[in-house]
């Protein structure tokens, strides 16, 4: 190993999942973390070698960059985002992925599935085909189909004549197009074919979501003892908690195999739904997500979303015809800082939200969201106010490069 390939930030303010490091230094060495310690001088664990009480760096290293204050969070992950930065996963154009996850990257998202729209089937296989090539590059995560097989009552920005039962064979189809890098599909569980094909995703691996669903409470029920293990955003395309009719919230809320997807974007959920959710669920069980479409980090105007035209005003993206929320413009960045900020979560919470619980879910939490000896440096820096100073990913600045490039380096 070069002395390029190491890297000391201290100075900082650590976000680690068992609390926060005031004064913190980390060392990464081939983009991964392989020392996280605190460096308060006169501290037990102490090293001798340096005024701080940290261990002295190689000969010819660059010297540590200090951070003054700043705070480090682990970067975070999306299991749910269409596109951004003015291009879309479903358009299954290769460029056009690498727009969308770069723009969600300098963001803080580090970690990404592509998220697919309803289409016709033979065009989302080959839009699946083209996408996982960058997963088998390392660019996204996996990919997740959010329809076709959903409910026409409760399809929201999803086109109507081209959804489907979930048929398992379609089904089957549409994952063996991914080629293993199918990580979640959603449908709905009332639907022909839904509970089989639960069953069957759970057999391949593939994590079942349940959303866009018109189900009751006991149909749902039945598709989480089926296999399903994920609330595609809860409470958006899905009845509302009746009293007498509890529905598929209340189900998907209670059951403690479920990882209930929340949009923080103050557009889908009022805080105080969020709040409740959180509170309902837990928050072991939450994992706050963009719902991106193109839009995010872009700015107004017309898109395309698969087949669907959609206008963005004032941040609020919305379907031509018919006025429904065609996702959201919300970058995690932004949801960390109002789940902060508005929910009242603490900087250890909101970094298991956006990072850690995610990851779990994904089974890619040996490598990323948390920072741990170890991992990978995927590093999210912000200041006092929460905003975003810099982006590290496997132990390279994609944001905040300049600021930090060590003396040695420039």
């Amino acid at each position: 190993m070069s002395n390029a390939d190491r890297t000391v930030l201290t100075g900082a303010r650590l976000v680690l999942p068992t609390g926060v490091v005031d004064s913190g230094r980390l060392t990464i060495e081939n983009g991964q973390i392989v020392d996280v310690r605190s460096v308060e001088v006169g501290s037990a664990d102490a090293d001798a070698g340096t005024a701080d009480g940290s261990p002295a760096p190689p000969v010819g290293a660059a010297p540590p960059l200090d951070l003054g204050g700043l705070t480090v969070v682990p970067g975070f992950v999306d299991i749910h985002v269409h596109g951004g930065g003015g291009a879309s996963y479903a358009s299954g154009i290769a460029e056009e992925a690498l727009v969308a996850a770069r723009t969600h990257l300098e963001h803080g998202t580090t970690t990404t599935l592509a998220s697919m729209v309803t289409g016709e089937i033979d065009e989302v296989c080959r839009q699946a085909s083209v996408l996982s090539e960058l997963v088998e590059d390392g660019l996204l995560a996996g990919l997740h189909f959010e329809g076709p097989f959903i409910s026409i009552n409760r399809c929201g920005a999803h086109q109507p004549d081209l959804l489907r039962d979930p048929d398992p064979a379609l089904v089957r189809k549409l994952v063996d197009a991914a080629r293993g890098t199918a990580k979640m599909v959603t449908l709905a569980p009332e639907l022909d074919g839904g509970i089989e094909s639960i069953r069957l995703l759970k057999e391949l691996g593939v994590i079942a979501a349940i959303g866009h669903t018109d189900a009751n409470y006991d149909k749902v029920l039945e598709g989480i003892e089926a296999g399903a293990t994920v609330a595609t955003h809860l409470f958006n395309a899905m009845p509302a908690i009746g009293h007498r009719a509890p529905g598929p919230i209340v189900a998907l809320l209670e059951d403690e195999r479920i990882t209930v997807e929340l949009i923080g974007d103050g557009v889908h959920l009022h805080p105080a739904v969020v709040d409740l959710a959180m509170t309902g669920a837990g928050l072991d069980r939450v994992a706050l997500i963009t719902d991106a479409m193109s839009a995010a980090g872009f700015g107004d105007g017309l898109y395309p979303l698969g087949p669907l035209q959609v206008r963005v005003e004032d941040g609020v993206a919305r379907l031509v015809e018919g006025g429904s929320i065609a996702g959201s413009t919300l970058t995690l960045d932004v949801a960390f800082r109002r789940a902060v900020a508005l929910n009242g979560l603490s900087l250890v919470r909101a970094a298991q939200v956006l990072s850690l619980n995610p990851a779990r879910l994904l089974g890619v939490a040996d490598r990323v969201g948390s920072i741990e000896t170890g991992k990978d440096a995927d590093l999210v820096v912000l200041d006092d106010a929460h905003e975003l100073v810099a982006v590290m990913r496997r132990g390279e600045w994609v944001v905040g490069a300049e600021r930090f490039r060590s003396p040695a380096q420039v």
